[in-house]
């Protein structure tokens, strides 16, 4: 990795389709920062890519946390000076065992502290570094589930929060119009990971591959929009 290379940063980046975006993107070129809230498992998701060949650098990074993020970000400042991609990746509560009708508090709490609260406060610390470039992609990790024209019962803190999570990519798409720096949603699609479970059709690599399309878009890329396979897919 040059130091020239584009600095791009990956949360919850220490398995599934986090790791593999890791992967792809150091493969092209990119200096990859792995981030996970749990520093044991992001060391050894770290090790892991190191003895095949890739290498990324890891931090601990626990996107429901302002103190973490606040410092991740000074860190970040310090080592590089910049951030040129970020992919919000970090997510939790695939509540297929819900209904919103009576879906636990806690649980609908935690989804959004992680899968709307967590971007947002990265974007915030992400942005004002990217606006001193004129250049950032921002890749907000989404779901079909979160789009309001396939939404049906079930799964509501996890349909909610990705569905608001699209609006924050509208939202901000349309404040940083014109400062070189795109923000996109991206479904990977129904993947076999731990959240999307053995019987999913998509194999990881198909999953990050319109991730990283996304997050490499060129100076007249979208901004705004919503994906799969680097095709748009409606809200």
């Amino acid at each position: 990795m040059s130091n020239s290379a584009r600095i791009a940063v990956v949360t919850g980046g220490n398995r599934g389709i986090g790791y593999e975006v890791c992967r792809q993107l150091a493969g092209k070129g990119l200096h990859v920062i792995m981030t996970s809230r749990d520093p044991k498992k992001g060391i050894t998701a770290r090790d892991r890519l190191r003895s095949e060949g890739v290498e990324t650098e890891f931090h601990v990074l626990d996107v429901n946390s302002n103190a973490s993020v606040t410092e991740f970000f000074h860190i970040l400042n310090d080592h590089h000076g910049r951030i040129d991609v970020l992919i919000n990746n970090a997510a939790t509560h695939y509540d297929s065992n819900q209904h919103a009708s009576d879906a636990r508090m806690t649980v609908i709490l935690e989804a959004i502290d992680t899968n709307l609260l967590g971007p947002w406060r990265t974007c915030q610390e992400a942005i004002p570094m990217m606006r001193r470039q004129k250049y950032g992609r921002i890749v907000n990790v989404s779901s079909g589930a979160g789009s309001l024209s396939e939404m049906k019962g079930g799964t509501p803190a996890y349909s909610v929060t990705k569905a608001a999570l699209n609006v924050l990519t509208i939202k901000l798409a349309s404040e940083l119009d014109g400062t070189g720096i795109l923000v996109n949603s991206v479904c990977p699609g129904w993947v076999k990971t731990d959240m999307g479970g053995p019987h999913a059709p998509r194999s990881v690599e198909e999953g990050a591959k319109g991730i990283v399309w996304a997050a490499t878009l060129g100076d007249d890329g979208p901004t705004g929009g919503f994906f799969r396979d680097g095709k748009k897919i409606a809200w």
